[in-house]
């Protein structure tokens, strides 16, 4: 299974600060990185690839338009991880991450802040709320056993292809959690260390990226729940 190729997805807006020490914690680690720019206006695709990143200009707005390019661009490979271009995500915990995969355990594999250990400040209180109230949800409508929506995953090729992802924005994860779990795809998580991020975040740093985020979320596990698998 150590053969398997391993390849690395960073959805990026404005990172010129933390995007060169992220990849360059993983590229040495894996097949490929990519950093999927998107509309960033402060060097972020240039320092991306003085680290050894493969950059896609992704110029519309969205992290799970980020995403899909990103797919796009990796190619072949066996398995995908994402994870964020703020260096919250502590790199050390990639062998973690693929560990269940490797093992044939599981074919998804989501990092859980919530079970691991979260820097002070890192998680703001809505963003907690925000991700207690999906598991929630996700709980009562499908039995799930999550207990985070973490940008930290890993999944195989086949089980991405399957999932059909459509999300465009911030329903990204939970879609691709809620449709794992329709699917009945065999999945787990790890417990992830959490830091603070570098840079102002573009979600929880302000009130209408908050109201937002939330929005997408919960309007995304109603669709996901109301649509057949």
């Amino acid at each position: 299974m150590s053969n398997l190729s391993v390849k690395i997805v960073i959805p990026a807006r404005n990172e010129v600060l933390a995007i060169g020490q992220v990849v360059s914690s993983v590229v040495d680690s894996v097949d490929a990185v990519i950093v999927a720019d998107n509309g960033s206006t402060d060097g972020t695709a240039k320092a991306a690839q003085d680290a050894g990143a493969i950059v896609v200009s992704v110029p519309e707005a969205g992290y799970g338009r980020a995403c899909l390019a990103g797919i796009k661009a990796a190619g072949e490979y066996d398995i995908l991880v994402f994870l964020d271009g703020d260096a919250s995500d502590d790199a050390a915990d990639l062998k973690a991450i693929l560990a269940p995969i490797y093992s044939e355990d599981a074919e998804f594999v989501l990092g859980s802040r919530l079970t691991g250990d979260v820097e002070k400040g890192a998680l703001t209180l809505p963003q907690r709320f925000g991700n207690q109230l999906a598991c929630f949800l996700m709980r009562q409508i499908w039995h799930s056993e999550f207990t985070d929506l973490g940008p930290f995953r890993a999944i195989t090729r086949s089980a991405l292809e399957s999932l059909n992802m459509q999300a465009p924005t911030f329903g990204w994860t939970v879609e691709m959690q809620a449709r794992i779990l329709k699917q009945k795809i065999p999945y787990t998580e790890v417990p992830v260390h959490y830091k603070n991020r570098i840079g102002k975040s573009k979600i929880s740093g302000t009130v209408s990226g908050v109201i937002l985020a939330g929005w997408y979320i919960l309007s995304t596990i109603a669709i996901e729940a109301m649509r057949r698998s």
